[in-house]
């Protein structure tokens, strides 16, 4: 019986893919979980429709992704923090630098921001960001002392 994956499926497919299954495994087992449905011509043509809008949309997200990885790349980050004899109290780490981003009006995603270790003195360090779709913008994180 060929059906059409409504889920992602452990050891038969992906989202959107045809399938040729036995009957009963279908029957009895694929179809009341929801994860597939019979591959009829509508079924087919919707899961086509649904892979070009993907795509479309997949297509403007990197657009969107390569426009923001192109405003940061080189860009330096001065973020302003307490300090006695150039060691800081606490860190910064990598929620720090998104939430100054945040305040700039830029959203970056924690995860995404490659610290090896949080930062604990005051100077310039080089911070790699990885950003969807594989691409990256290297950054100049500045710590400069609050004044008093």
């Amino acid at each position: 019986m060929k059906v059409v994956l409504l889920k992602d499926v452990e050891k038969l497919g992906r989202e959107g893919e045809i399938k040729e299954v036995a009957e009963g495994y279908a029957r009895n087992f694929l179809i009341p979980q929801n994860f597939v449905k019979p591959a009829t011509e509508q079924a087919v043509q919707e899961v086509e429709l649904k892979k070009e809008k993907k795509t479309k949309s997949d297509q403007i997200e990197l657009a969107e992704v390569q426009k923001i990885a192109e405003q940061l790349d080189g860009r330096e980050l001065f973020i302003k923090v307490k300090e006695k004899d150039g060691t800081l109290f606490g860190s910064v780490n990598e929620k720090t630098i998104a939430k100054t981003f945040a305040d700039e009006g830029l959203k970056i995603d924690p995860k995404n921001v490659k610290l090896e270790e949080p930062i604990k003195e005051v100077g310039d360090y080089d911070v790699k960001l990885e950003l969807d779709h594989g691409l990256e913008a290297n950054i100049k994180v500045i710590l400069v002392p609050e004044e008093v």
